[in-house]
């Protein structure tokens, strides 16, 4: 009797252990395969994690990606460290630097850099930023936008990611290893539009989704002053005027600010680096806290203040 069990028992022990042995397979097999492919994440996955911070960059000149004399690039650098520990599933940038009459995302497997500038050092040519792209974001934000009215959102298949979005995330991210979405403006529109946008885009928080707006406090490149070291006073006054409107969270003002701020027109002769603030303070919501997290200036009359919108769950 003894002779026929260890036979069966053995088989039993080898059975046992070559499901475990497949089951730790499967595991490890999982693991490797989302942790490589990031945009693999589903939905459900990524709602685990939320970020319920949006943020506004002034991300200035295109030299920031290589002046290491400017302080808001020392500032962008220390971004992980200092101002945003959290790592997010994927990243939506709203950038100045992409209008068009609808709006649209860029639906890609992997962002290509886009030098959209002109005579500048030849270093600045040869960066790249090659960070994945986040074609399932990208539908998401389509659906959000579409579910709240909007009726045509665009996608671009070939498009990869502009100056405003590649230069502060190479300084932000530099592993280029989180996948990134880009959405454009619309130059024609309002900012209480993109502050709907903003809005209809705020579930992404709960997903996972970093959401960054990418613009300038002030942009007048006419009026930039290359030898100055005094900052210009409408520049200031309608900087001061931005900061004190965010952090006291007046927020209609600032969808209005064509009529409320002091030399609007002058900061802003047109309007596609304020839109992003627009949409980055709508998906935070009417009762988020706006934190001044940067402020420097770059000849006299480029702001580089950077703000974050903070809401509470």
């Amino acid at each position: 009797m003894m002779r026929q069990k260890i036979p069966v028992i053995a088989a039993k022990a080898r059975n046992f252990f070559l499901f475990f042995f497949l089951i730790n397979s499967v595991t490890l097999f999982i693991f490797i395969h989302y942790s490589a492919n990031p945009s693999n994440v589903t939905r459900g996955q990524q709602s685990r994690l939320s970020v319920m911070d949006t943020f506004f960059i002034s991300h200035g000149s295109p030299t920031l990606s290589i002046d290491e004399s400017l302080p808001a690039r020392g500032f962008l650098q220390a971004w992980q460290a200092k101002v945003f520990s959290q790592r997010p599933n994927s990243i939506l940038v709203i950038s100045a630097h992409w209008d068009t009459d609808f709006p649209s995302v860029n639906v890609v497997q992997r962002n290509d850099t886009i030098h959209d500038f002109y005579g500048f050092p030849k270093q600045m040519y040869d960066l790249k930023y090659p960070a994945p792209g986040a074609p399932e974001l990208a539908k998401r934000v389509k659906d959000l936008l579409k579910a709240s009215g909007i009726k045509h959102v665009n996608e671009d298949r070939k498009r990869g990611l502009d100056h405003g979005a590649w230069v502060p995330l190479m300084l932000m991210y530099p592993e280029a290893d989180i996948p990134v979405c880009q959405l454009s403006v619309q130059m024609h529109h309002t900012g209480t539009y993109h502050y709907n946008i903003g809005k209809a885009l705020a579930p992404l928080k709960e997903e996972g989704v970093l959401i960054i707006g990418s613009g300038s406090a002030t942009h007048n490149l006419r009026a930039l002053q290359f030898e100055s070291s005094s900052i210009s006073s409408w520049a200031l006054e309608f900087d001061n005027w931005l900061k004190d409107a965010l952090l006291e969270g007046r927020y209609e003002d600032v969808n209005h600010y064509e009529q409320k701020a002091p030399h609007a027109k002058k900061a802003h002769p047109w309007p596609e680096h304020i839109y992003p603030l627009h949409v980055a303070m709508g998906a935070a919501g009417a009762n988020a806290k706006a934190e001044l997290i940067h402020g420097s200036w770059h000849y006299g009359a480029l702001s580089y203040s950077s703000y974050r919108f903070k809401t509470s769950r």
